[in-house]
C-alpha cells in the first residue's frame, strides 16, 4: 500500500465502523407556532366568528374568545319576552358548548385595553393575550346624558333594557304590575342605534299585554327625537287594527322637543308638555363599546369606520370590528348583520393566517318585527361594498293589509332564523 500501512488503514477503517454503528440523535422537527387569531365579545358577532374560523380552519389557527360572561341574554327577541311570545330561559344561552364542539379557547374574563403597538390585548386580571389579527366585537355603550336628567343609576327606575338580562327583566315586571288606566312613556333613541325596528317592536308588546290584561284606559306614548322610523307604515297599520287608541307616536314637531325627566316622579318633559307615567322606557343614543373608543378605532361619530371588503378597522389593518360597534354604512345594526359581518371577515382571517381562499365580501340582513300574535313584518336586503361603504344592494320590505297567512308565515320564519343565528353563536 503506498503511503499508507496496513496497521495505519486497519486504524482508519475501525473508526469508521465505530462512526457508523454510534446510533443517530433524533433531530426533533421545529413546528412553527400557530397563527393566534383573539375575538373580544361573543355575541352575534363575535361568537360566530370565532367558531366558523376555528372549525373552518381545521384547527391552523389558534383562536381565543374573550367573553366576561357565562352566559349571554340575546337582546334579539328580547321584546317577545316582554309580550309574554318567549321565556328568559329561551332567550339565554351558555359558552359550555363552544371549546368542545369548535375548539375555541374560551377566556371568561373582561377585556381591559388593547396595545395595538405590540399586539396584545391585556385583560382585567393582568394577563396578557397576544394576536396576529384582532377581532372586536364590544355590542354597544349607552350615551346616558343624550336623555336630560338621566343616568346610569337612573336606568334602575326608567329602565332601558337595550342590553339584555337584569335590565329586561326590571322593564317586564314593571310593564306586568301596571293598572288600567296607567301610562306608559318610551324615549325613542336618535339615529343611528341597536336594532331599529326595536324600540316600536317593543311598544306593540307593551300594548299587547296591556290589551291582554283587558287595560283599555291604558295609553303609550312615544316621544321620538326621529321625524321617521324603520317600518312606519307597517307599525301605524297594525297599532291601529290591534290596539286602537292605545299608541300614540309624537315626532319633534308634535312634542316640541325632549326637555328631560325626572326619574323620581317619573315625569317625562317636552317643549310643549309633562308627562307622568307609571312607567318610562328610556333608550338613550349609543357608541361603540368603550373597549373599541379606548383603542381608538372610533371616529367622532361614536362608532367603527371599516373597509367594507373585508370588515377590518380603518384605523389598523390588524384588526376587524364586526356587529353594532362598526359603522355598517346602508345595513342596519341588527344581530342578522353581524352575523353576516362576522362570515366575511372569518373568511378573510382564514386567508390571511391559513391561506385559504377569500372571496367578494357579500352581506344580508333581515328584521323581523312581531305587532301581535302572528302578525310579523320584516324588512331586509343583500349587500356589498360600493362607494367606500357597504351598500345596499336589493331590499324588500312587507307591504300593507297583507294576508294573515304570510304574517303568521313571517312569524314561523323569524323563528327559525333564531334557532339558526344562535346556533352559530353558542355552537
Amino acid at each position: 500500500m503506498t503511503g499508507l500501512t496496513r496497521r495505519r488503514f486497519a486504524g482508519l477503517a475501525g473508526a469508521s465502523l465505530a462512526t457508523i454503528s454510534t446510533p443517530l440523535v433524533a433531530l426533533t422537527p421545529i413546528v412553527p407556532p400557530k397563527p393566534k387569531l383573539v375575538v373580544i365579545g361573543g355575541g352575534p358577532g363575535g361568537g360566530t366568528l370565532a367558531n366558523y374560523v376555528a372549525r373552518d380552519a381545521g384547527g391552523a389557527i389558534e383562536v381565543t374568545l374573550i367573553e366576561p360572561q357565562r352566559s349571554f341574554t340575546t337582546c334579539f327577541f328580547s321584546n317577545l319576552y316582554l309580550g309574554g311570545f318567549r321565556n328568559l330561559a329561551s332567550i339565554t344561552h351558555g359558552y359550555d358548548r363552544v371549546a368542545k364542539s369548535s375548539g375555541v379557547r374560551l377566556v371568561p374574563e373582561w377585556a381591559q385595553s388593547i396595545d395595538r403597538q405590540r399586539k396584545v390585548v391585556l385583560l382585567a386580571n393582568g394577563q396578557r393575550v397576544p394576536y396576529d389579527r384582532l377581532v372586536v366585537a364590544p355590542g354597544i355603550d349607552l350615551k346616558w346624558d343624550s336623555v336630560p336628567g338621566y343616568s346610569e343609576a337612573d336606568a334602575e327606575t326608567m329602565p332601558h333594557a337595550w342590553k339584555a338580562g337584569s335590565q329586561t327583566q326590571l322593564l317586564k315586571a314593571r310593564l306586568n304590575a301596571l293598572a288600567d288606566g296607567d301610562l306608559i312613556v318610551m324615549i325613542a333613541p336618535p339615529n343611528p342605534y341597536r336594532c331599529p325596528p326595536g324600540p316600536y317592536e317593543r311598544v306593540s308588546m307593551f300594548a299587547h299585554v296591556l290589551k291582554s290584561k283587558g287595560h283599555t284606559r291604558s295609553k303609550i306614548i312615544i316621544v321620538d327625537p326621529k321625524p321617521a322610523f324603520s317600518k312606519q307604515a307597517l307599525f301605524m297599520e297594525g297599532w291601529e287594527k290591534h290596539y286602537p287608541g292605545m299608541i300614540e307616536w309624537q315626532d319633534p314637531q308634535q312634542h316640541g322637543g325632549l326637555k328631560g325627566v325626572v326619574p323620581a316622579s317619573g315625569e317625562v318633559r317636552t317643549d310643549l308638555a309633562t308627562y307622568k307615567a307609571a312607567l318610562v322606557n328610556v333608550v338613550p343614543a349609543q357608541m361603540a363599546g368603550r373597549i373599541a373608543r379606548d383603542a381608538g378605532l372610533a371616529d367622532q361619530s361614536g362608532f367603527c369606520p371599516i373597509d367594507p371588503e373585508s370588515m377590518k378597522s380603518k384605523m389598523d389593518a390588524d384588526i376587524f370590528v364586526i356587529g353594532d360597534a362598526c359603522i355598517p354604512g346602508d345595513m342596519p345594526k341588527s344581530a342578522f348583520s353581524a352575523n353576516s359581518q362576522a362570515k366575511v371577515a372569518a373568511m378573510i382571517v382564514r386567508s390571511e393566517l391559513a391561506g385559504s381562499r377569500a372571496f367578494p365580501a357579500r352581506y344580508s340582513n333581515t328584521c323581523w318585527s312581531l305587532i301581535a300574535a302572528d302578525d310579523n313584518v320584516k324588512v331586509g336586503g343583500a349587500y356589498e361594498p360600493g362607494d367606500g361603504k357597504i351598500k345596499q344592494a336589493t331590499t324588500f320590505i312587507s307591504q300593507k293589509s297583507e294576508p294573515a297567512d304570510l304574517r303568521k308565515q313571517n312569524y314561523e320564519e323569524s323563528l327559525a332564523w333564531y334557532a339558526s343565528i344562535t346556533a352559530d353563536v353558542f355552537a
